[in-house]
């Protein structure tokens, strides 16, 4: 097992450099599964269809109050740079009290440290790191995102409560939002908005994975603006479900599959989802084999009690149905083929992507040139 982490990463620092997209070898995690047999694992989710109309009109009633909103002004941070702009932080309380804490870039990349301190000591959970299952809880609590009602997205941090907390889809990310938790107490002038996408920023950039320029403005809101169910993928469905989904959210099919990539980490578990399995053989290292593998590999039906899904030759790597869907789309496809032969590109396409999809329906105060990058752990 060590020998196959050792390997994989001696491969990945010879790799060339990238010029238009930084990467980073994965940092102390310990790859434990590599040639081993699928054990229970999770990354993505069949939703349910069930109505949370009822749970609504209960719930409404006891409405919560909401963290502290603030918003960016437009102060510029070029991405290539060292952090050293600040951000501003802006809230009720910060414009009747002069004193209230103003953030700034070096704050929030001392978050960033502290989760990455977190992804390096707690290496116990499923494959040996918490970034896959922290890139999840970005990307579901962004992914409900409807830009005909602008509603949903990241903006709220509304998983927190039931219903949309218990929503299937989003059945094991408490383990995500636990293990921030212990951030977020000790970063208090943060929201779980940000927190939960920064958080998923950096599981990308410590498990390999390029860089995502990010920037703060989301406001914590209460249980009214929790999404209803059925807005995230269903891993049983097809290409049409697909694009239903994401065109929801604004994406093209291009972007579909470039987010699709996200399936690289991870792996799916039979108590949360159903499915069973990782993707890849290197499911906490960031790479462009998810496309590879869809593309050179054979994948028939698993005969199982479990949802239909695939399996390769070896039996210990699986795909969803929407997964093998990508490369059975005629328009799906070529993005697929080009991913798999060139992971700069997909990096590339990936953190354009990945971007947006983390400030669908915020609310920003601050311009695009206020994202900054963060820097890596050394």
């Amino acid at each position: 097992m060590a020998f196959a982490s050792r390997t994989l990463t001696r491969a990945l620092r010879s790799a060339p450099t990238l010029s238009t997209v930084k990467t980073a070898t994965p940092r102390r995690f310990n790859l434990r599964y590599q040639n081993a047999a699928p054990r229970r694992g999770y990354a993505s989710r069949a939703t349910k269809s069930a109505s949370n109309n009822a749970i609504y009109g209960g719930v409404a009633a006891a409405v919560l109050a909401s963290a502290g909103y603030y918003a960016l002004n437009s102060r510029t941070v070029r991405l290539d740079a060292p952090i050293a702009e600040s951000f501003k932080f802006s809230s009720d309380a910060s414009k009747k009290d002069a004193s209230a804490f103003i953030p700034t870039t070096q704050d929030y990349q001392k978050v960033y440290d502290a989760i990455a301190a977190r992804l390096i000591e707690h290496d116990d959970y499923d494959d040996g790191s918490y970034g896959p299952v922290l890139l999840r809880l970005g990307w579901h609590s962004s992914g409900t995102y409807d830009k005909l009602t602008n509603t949903g997205g990241s903006n709220g941090a509304t998983m927190r409560f039931p219903p949309e907390g218990d929503h299937g889809a989003n059945a094991g990310l408490k383990a995500a939002r636990d293990f921030l938790e212990p951030v977020h107490h000790q970063f208090p002038w943060l929201t779980h908005s940000d927190l939960w996408t920064l958080g998923a920023v950096c599981a990308i950039q410590e498990m390999g994975g390029p860089d995502i320029a990010w920037r703060p403005g989301r406001a914590d809101r209460d249980v009214s603006y929790c999404t209803p169910d059925g807005r995230l993928p269903d891993g049983s469905k097809g290409s049409d479900h697909l694009r239903g989904i994401f065109g929801r959210m604004g994406f093209n099919d291009q972007e579909i599959v470039a987010l699709s990539g996200a399936h690289a980490l991870g792996r799916c578990h039979t108590d949360r989802s159903g499915f069973e399995g990782p993707w890849t053989f290197s499911p906490i290292t960031m790479t462009n084999d998810y496309f590879r593998l869809l593309v050179d590999e054979e994948w028939d039906w698993r005969n199982w009690v479990g949802p239909r899904q695939y399996q390769d030759k070896t039996k210990t790597l699986m795909m969803l149905p929407t997964d093998v869907a990508l490369v059975k789309d005629e328009s799906f496809r070529p993005h697929v083929e080009r991913y798999a032969k060139d992971q700069e590109e997909f990096f590339k396409d990936f953190s354009n992507v990945i971007m947006t999809l983390f400030e669908l329906g915020v609310p920003f105060e601050s311009e695009e040139s206020a994202r900054n990058v963060f820097q890596r752990t050394e």
